[in-house]
């Protein structure tokens, strides 16, 4: 029997361990067959890339379309965006017979190191950063070899609300006329940072204003999880009980990544025909906790010590609310409430908590747990 672990930890998930969002395959491919580019927004981690390259998996999407994901999240410049754009179209065309002969006809101005695969002899290319030398008539260059694809062309630019932290202003105007110029390609624009999603979307003084269509992404139903974590533990010879897999969705508010990986952690646990109890949790959640230890205690070690004690406080609440007030501020013993504002700028900065409806959390859920046995 296949014992493979089902609860794959990535974005890239095989189609056949891939929970649900039938609903939400069925809206984009609509959208894209309509001509339409889309917003797609939600937390981090609860599944916009995974979605994404699921999408992409579609019989009907991989037969009548090229598609590229393209992932901006650590880059700061057009220059860095335009490297990961290139990077993305090169490996996806990579798959076609001599597609180089036609990228390197349009795509002029980037030179990519050459050399010979050993065992098939197939050529491969190596980009570098600073080969990117004139950024305006690369990008010019990248669109046109899109638009002249044989299919239509789908662009997934994750965390695209990064490019409105660039230093040059004029990214978005670029980069909205270059969309707005094609016709074979079509967009989808997924990002984790709302605010930002809708002040570049939303805002009438901003180049994207309604230039796409929104979709927000919730959490899988817990129904929907707990019958799909069962199967997959059934389909390899194991069971588990249903409340196990409903404590791990309460636990990480059925956020896809933590539940993933604490199920992972589980089905590790559960031997061969044998039974994943409750019990189970507390195990596998330290375990998962003790292979992060080295790496918390040196992000932690960044912080200021008010930083650090404000981190403390809302992890020990969970869920934390008010966080300026007399009361949240005596009961943690932090400096004053001025304090825990200049501290919360900064903590929200470096994107490690979630802000929703006045109230604040960690964003990594291992992290707050792992703080709070302190």
């Amino acid at each position: 029997m296949d014992l493979t672990n089902p609860f794959v930890i990535g974005s890239d998930i095989p189609v056949e361990f891939f929970c649900d969002r039938e609903a939400e395959v069925e809206l984009l491919q609509k959208h894209v067959e309509n001509g339409r580019n889309v917003v797609l927004s939600s937390p981090r981690r609860l599944g916009k890339s995974g979605l994404v390259h699921h999408f992409f998996k579609q019989p009907k999407i991989k037969k009548n379309y090229a598609t590229f994901f393209v992932d901006i999240y650590a880059t700061k410049s057009i220059e860095e965006f335009i490297y990961e754009f290139s990077k993305a179209v090169q490996k996806e065309q990579a798959q076609q017979k001599k597609w180089y002969e036609r990228f390197f006809e349009i795509v002029s101005t980037l030179r990519f190191a050459f050399k010979l695969d050993s065992n098939t002899g197939e050529p491969s290319f190596e980009l570098k950063l600073g080969e990117i030398k004139t950024p305006q008539k690369t990008l010019d260059e990248i669109f046109d070899y899109l638009e002249t694809e044989k299919r239509p062309c789908i662009v997934a630019i994750d965390e695209f609300q990064q490019i409105a932290e660039y230093g040059e202003s004029s990214v978005e105007a670029l980069l909205r006329t270059k969309i707005q110029q094609c016709k074979n390609t079509h967009f989808i624009f997924s990002g984790s940072r709302q605010h930002l999603l809708n002040e570049m979307f939303y805002s009438r003084s901003k180049p994207f204003y309604q230039s796409a269509i929104s979709m927000n992404l919730a959490a899988i139903p817990e129904d929907v999880y707990c019958e799909f974590a069962q199967r997959m533990f059934a389909l390899r010879g194991k069971k588990v009980e249903a409340d196990a897999v409903r404590s791990v969705y309460s636990l990480f508010d059925g956020t896809t990544w933590f539940v993933q990986m604490l199920m992972n952690e589980l089905f590790a646990l559960t031997p061969e025909n044998g039974v994943c109890p409750q019990d189970f949790l507390s195990v596998a959640l330290q375990n998962i906790i003790l292979t992060q230890e080295q790496q918390y205690k040196d992000v932690f070690s960044m912080f200021s010590s008010k930083q650090k004690m404000l981190l403390l406080a809302i992890a020990q609440e969970g869920v934390a609310r008010e966080l300026t007030s007399g009361a949240f501020v005596a009961k943690y013993g932090l400096s004053s409430p001025s304090s825990v504002q200049a501290s919360l700028k900064g903590l929200k900065n470096k994107l490690v908590l979630t802000e929703e409806n006045g109230t604040y959390r960690l964003s990594d859920y291992f992290f707050a747990y792992w703080l709070k046995q302190r």
